[in-house]
C-alpha cells in the first residue's frame, strides 16, 4: 500500500488513475503532474520509489484540491447569493444557472444544479 495525502492506495494501481481519485484533479491535470515529475503515464504505484512518492505528495499538497476546493466553491456561490446576483438567486432556487432551457426538462437541469452546489 502506498500512502498519498492520508489515503492508502494499492500498489498495483496506475499512478494516473490514483491522482484522478482526488477531487479537483482530472485527466489533464494528472498527466501534467506526471510529466512534471518525469513519471510514465502507464506507471504503477509499485514502480515508484519513496522519493518520487514524496515529491508527488509535495506537489499535491501545494494544489487546491479536495476540501479546500469544495470550500472555495461554496464560498463563491454564497458570495453570489449574498450580493443578490442572478446566478446566486438561481442557485438558491435550485434552478439551472447557466442558461439551460426551463420550459421543459427542468427536472434534469435542477438535478445538475444541485450536484454542482453540493460539490
Amino acid at each position: 500500500m502506498v500512502f498519498i495525502l492520508g489515503i492508502n492506495f494499492p500498489e498495483a494501481r496506475l499512478v494516473r488513475k490514483t491522482l484522478e481519485t482526488f477531487y479537483g484533479i482530472g485527466p489533464q491535470t494528472s498527466l501534467h503532474l506526471l510529466a512534471r515529475l518525469h513519471i510514465h503515464p502507464t506507471a504503477r504505484l509499485s514502480s515508484l520509489n519513496n522519493q518520487t512518492v514524496l515529491d508527488l505528495t509535495a506537489e499535491l499538497s501545494g494544489m487546491k484540491i479536495e476540501n479546500d476546493l469544495r470550500r472555495e466553491l461554496r464560498q463563491n456561490i454564497g458570495r453570489l447569493r449574498d450580493m443578490g446576483a442572478y446566478r446566486g438567486r438561481r442557485h438558491a432556487m435550485g434552478l439551472p444557472v447557466r442558461g439551460q432551457r426551463t420550459r421543459t426538462q427542468t427536472a434534469t437541469a435542477g438535478k445538475m444544479n444541485r450536484v454542482d452546489r453540493l460539490g
